[in-house]
């Protein structure tokens, strides 16, 4: 797991990464599976004061995380030694995983919570046997699932950032994480806003809250700006005089059905999976993948 004390990277560089990984949950898990996670790791139960035992402490947020993600048969033993790392697991058959946690989170129990959600969620992917290709995929993909499965709004939790230093856990920039976390939020109903400690994770959802929402405003959806549509009529008539390949900025291409019908594909705005229909006019679609309606003006 990543731990950047140094200057913290934000935007959304990872944002085609981040929106493959959600659409490979709802391919991996389903729906109906994505959908008893619907509440979230609440703060009470990964709480931890300088006055825990710090061993006793760790087993039981370890036990909160293995329960949240539903491992019965998985044993988590925690360990702490000094590295570079904020925190490591070691991927075996189970029924035990060890996860070795840094040595600063001894004074810096908080970020406990942060550090276990990602290392079991490693876990968790591992058992399903979802990965993405390359170190760096796969930690999104990691950060991604922990967050959009309820427990990474503790991630973005340990994001603190001033004029004297910083600290950053994961591979999501502050802002993705808080894309995540409000694409979560949009799907099953939270509102995130009153478990930060972090002011400047607060700043960083709020941002990511923004980005989401655009994601619900771009054409064909009926929900686009004037510009979105206007610009959106102007590529599709080019694509009907001119053949399929235009590709929309919003993220929208058209392309012909085996008649030669014009037809446009672009990602739902739940799960970010590609939809396609005909492109003629208003149409409420339904995405086969997360059941999202949609109002479409193709």
């Amino acid at each position: 797991m990543a731990d950047s004390g140094g200057p913290v990277v934000h935007g959304y560089p990872h944002l085609d990464t981040v929106r493959a990984a959600i659409t490979a949950l709802y391919k991996r898990l389903s729906y109906d599976t994505v959908h008893t996670f619907e509440t979230s790791v609440a703060p009470a139960d990964v709480a931890f004061s300088d006055q825990d035992d710090l061993h006793l402490g760790v087993q039981r947020i370890a036990r909160e995380m293995v329960r949240h993600l539903r491992l019965p048969d998985a044993r988590m033993i925690v360990s702490f030694r000094g590295m570079e790392h904020a925190a490591y697991v070691e991927l075996a058959a189970g029924p035990e995983y060890f996860i070795e946690l840094n040595d600063r989170f001894r004074a810096h129990r908080r970020d406990i919570g942060a550090a276990l959600a990602h290392e079991v969620m490693h876990v968790y992917l591992h058992r399903l046997d979802l990965s993405f290709p390359g170190t760096r995929d796969n930690e999104i993909l990691t950060d991604t699932a922990t967050t959009y499965l309820g427990a990474g709004w503790l991630l973005l939790d340990a994001y603190r950032e001033d004029g004297a230093s910083s600290q950053k856990l994961g591979y999501l920039t502050p802002e993705e994480f808080g894309y995540v976390l409000a694409k979560r939020a949009l799907a099953f109903g939270e509102a995130p806003e009153t478990w930060f400690t972090s002011a400047q994770a607060y700043t960083a959802y709020t941002k990511g809250l923004a980005q989401a929402r655009r994601d619900e405003q771009q054409p064909p959806l009926t929900a686009a700006g004037w510009a979105g549509r206007r610009r959106y009529a102007k590529d599709r008539r080019y694509a009907a005089d001119h053949g399929a390949g235009v590709r929309g900025g919003a993220g929208y291409s058209f392309s012909t059905d085996g008649l030669g019908a014009l037809r446009v594909s672009f990602p739902c705005p739940t799960c970010l999976q590609r939809i396609r229909v005909p492109a003629r006019g208003r149409v409420r679609v339904r995405c086969a993948l997360c059941r999202s309606v949609l109002e479409c003006d193709a």
